[in-house]
C-alpha cells in the first residue's frame, strides 16, 4: 500500500501582522495562500514568534494553523508550529503537541489507525547563541526521538541553523552526494544526532540545480546555504520521491520553502502460512471383517519379510 503525502517546512520569520506594512493580509492568509498553491498537507513552521500555544483556521485557504512559543512575558523570538489541511486535522491523534518554542510534534494515521507517522517541527538556536542553549535543544530532540516508536514512520523538518557540508563519505548513510559547501559546527551536532537515532538529510540525496538545493541566502556574503532540512529514517529513504527548495514561494521572509513529496510505502501484514493438513486414516472400514482381516495379513507379510531380510544380512 502507497500513501502519497506533500510536506514543507518555512522559516517564515514572523506570524505577526505589522500594522504599518503595506501588505492588506495577514501573515497566516499570506502562508496559508503559498501553501494551497504547492497543494501542501503538512507544513512545519519556525520563527513564527507567536507567544504561548494556540490554534488558527484560515477557512479560505483550508488551513489551520498551530504554535508553540514563548510566554506573552519574555520577548517574542523563536516560536516553532504547524500549517495542517483543515481536512486532515480531525484525522490526527490529538492536537499537535508544543514541547518548548522551539519543538512541537503531531502524529497522523496512515492506515485504519494500525501504521502511523510523527512529524517533528524543528527550530535550532542559531551559532551566536551560548553553547549550553544549543545543547539544551539537542537533549530536548533526542529525548523526543527516543520517545517516538522506532515502528513509526518519521519526518524531522525545521530550520537548523546548520550546515552539514558535501563530505558524503564521512557521513555515509546520513548525508547524500549532493549536500552543499563546508559542514559547521551546529552541522556537526546535527549529523552526530543523525548517526545516534539512524537517519537521512534528504536534502542531500537528489541531484538537483543548486536553486533547487539552497534555502537561505547570507545578508553579507549574499551566498546562498543549505540550513533548513527535510530528515527521515534511513530504512524509510524509498518512501522519499524529492526534496526540493521552491524558489516562487513568498511571505515576506528569507528562506526558501522546502517541499518533500512522498510515496509512503505500508507493507501489509503478513499472513500466516497454511500448514498442510495430515492424512488421516479411514478406520472406520476396518469395521469390515474382510477389510480387517485383509490389513492383518499385509502386516503380516510384511513383518515376515522384514525378519527374512535382516536374518539373510546376519
Amino acid at each position: 500500500m502507497i500513501v502519497p503525502l506533500t510536506i514543507g517546512t518555512w522559516n517564515v520569520r514572523t506570524l505577526l501582522d505589522n500594522d504599518t506594512s503595506d501588505r492588506p493580509q495577514r501573515r497566516t492568509a499570506l502562508v496559508a495562500r503559498e501553501l494551497h498553491r504547492y497543494n501542501i498537507d503538512i507544513a512545519a513552521l519556525s520563527e513564527t514568534r507567536l507567544a504561548d500555544e494556540g490554534e488558527l483556521c484560515e477557512k479560505g485557504a483550508g488551513y489551520t494553523f498551530f504554535w508553540s512559543g514563548r510566554s506573552t512575558e519574555v520577548r517574542r523570538e523563536s516560536g516553532v508550529g504547524f500549517v495542517i489541511k483543515t481536512s486532515i486535522v480531525s484525522k490526527l491523534v490529538g492536537p499537535p503537541k508544543g514541547i518548548s518554542d522551539r519543538l512541537m510534534t503531531l502524529k497522523l494515521p496512515l492506515q485504519n489507525g494500525k501504521k502511523h507517522i510523527s512529524i517533528v517541527s524543528c527550530y535550532v538556536p542559531t551559532m551566536i547563541n551560548p553553547d549550553d542553549v544549543i545543547a539544551k535543544f539537542y537533549e530536548e530532540l533526542n529525548s523526543t526521538l527516543l520517545d517516538i516508536p522506532k515502528t513509526e514512520k518519521l519526518l524531522i523538518l525545521g530550520d537548523f541553523n546548520a550546515r552539514v557540508g558535501s563530505d558524503h563519505h564521512i557521513w555515509k548513510g546520513l548525508s547524500g552526494k549532493f549536500g552543499i559547501g563546508q559542514c559547521n559546527s551546529n552541522g556537526l551536532l546535527l549529523l552526530q544526532i543523525c548517526a545516534e537515532h539512524k537517519l537521512l538529510i534528504s536534502n542531500t540525496i537528489f541531484s538537483l540545480p543548486m536553486r533547487k538545493r539552497t534555502s537561505w541566502m547570507h545578508p553579507r556574503s549574499r551566498h546562498w546555504h543549505l540550513i533548513d532540512y527535510v530528515i527521515t529514517r534511513q530504512s524509510d529513504r524509498q518512501d522519499i520521491r524529492v526534496t526540493k527548495s521552491c524558489c516562487g514561494a513568498e511571505c515576506g521572509t528569507d528562506h526558501r520553502l522546502i517541499i518533500t513529496k512522498l510515496n509512503i510505502h505500508i507493507q501489509p501484514k503478513r499472513r500466516p502460512q497454511k500448514s498442510k493438513p495430515l492424512k488421516r486414516l479411514n478406520t472406520a472400514s476396518l469395521a469390515d471383517d474382510k477389510t480387517e482381516k485383509s490389513l492383518a495379513d499385509a502386516i503380516e507379510n510384511c513383518l515376515k519379510s522384514t525378519v527374512l531380510t535382516e536374518s539373510n544380512v546376519e
